[in-house]
């Protein structure tokens, strides 16, 4: 579904004690008080035959939907990724018909390289139960569908990678900040704080300081633990809350990507493919995923 861009501004240096503590333990004990109980409530749409299948995990809010690429051919365990829209991250739907290069949120580019792919939906998204917290419980959602994804026998449980663009991409930082267990996170367009949406997708008060800073990526940088990388296209988009993370950051997790000649939306077709080919390469052993500016720069227009 089509996406707007945050309105970002400028974000001043997060406190290291709170980098220090770390996201898990400032979460924990802690319980989100929704001042909106919004639920999206349509079904999940069911996918082409072949291409992908509807499927549900289990979460702490309960039975999410979701698609997953099929059994692959041929025996043995393969590489996976979590793939986490943009807009209303909760919902998932039209994932299958070929999208405009330009702006390619399908993440097609990894199904097309042979990578299990799994989209899930989130609390308060489609017909799920729960509501949308906007970016807290949904870390624990996605959490619970990399669980799902590493029972499948198929799957290669250390060879999973999450990614995710603009909100989603928001989401999967969180995600880094609060969990060692993939291998690789690919963050396209986050902010740096909830409150640069403006209210948009915050379900929470926005004059809790509490609720904006457990939601908000550039206060929990430090307790990333897995190779993240965080991209952005430098003619439009969140530029400066990749700035900003980038300038706050001093660990060796995190690497920062601003690349010339592409958007926030046109960013993604051709990095996906650059990644897809890295996780390929990572399985075959190639060496881990890693990136060069250049690389990214040169990336097929």
């Amino acid at each position: 579904m089509p996406i707007t861009l945050a309105a970002c501004d400028e974000t001043q240096g997060a406190a290291q004690t709170a980098q220090a503590q770390g996201l898990a333990a400032a979460r924990a004990g802690f319980k989100t008080h929704l001042t909106q109980q919004t639920r999206d409530g349509t079904p999940a749409p069911q996918p082409p035959k072949g291409v992908l299948d509807l499927i549900h995990y289990k979460s702490p809010a309960g039975q999410l939907a979701g698609y997953l690429t099929p059994r692959p051919a041929g025996g043995g365990r393969h590489p996976a990724i979590i793939w986490i829209s943009g807009g209303d991250s909760n919902s998932i739907g039209n994932f299958w018909d070929k999208a405009d290069p330009e702006n390619d949120q399908t993440a097609a580019a990894f199904r097309d390289a042979g990578i299990v792919t799994m989209y899930p939906s989130l609390r308060g998204g489609n017909d799920n139960p729960g509501y949308r917290e906007g970016f807290y419980g949904e870390v624990d959602d996605i959490l619970a569908a990399a669980d799902y994804l590493a029972a499948q026998d198929y799957v290669d449980p250390q060879r999973i990678y999450l990614g995710g663009h603009s909100t989603g991409g928001t989401l999967v930082l969180l995600t880094a900040e609060m969990s060692k267990r993939f291998r690789g996170i690919f963050a396209f367009g986050p902010v740096a704080e909830a409150s640069d949406y403006s209210g948009q997708f915050f379900y929470a008060d926005l004059n809790d300081a509490t609720e904006v800073k457990l939601r908000s990526p550039i206060h929990w940088l430090g307790s990333v633990t897995s190779p993240t990388f965080v991209f952005e296209g430098a003619d439009q988009g969140n530029g400066d809350s990749l700035d900003a993370l980038s300038a706050d950051s001093s660990n060796p997790q995190l690497h920062f990507y601003k690349v010339p000649g592409r958007t926030h939306f046109s960013i993604l077709a051709p990095v996906t493919a650059t990644i897809a080919r890295k996780i390929i390469g990572d399985a075959a052993g190639k060496g881990a995923v890693s990136f060069s500016q250049a690389e990214l720069n040169m990336a097929p227009r």
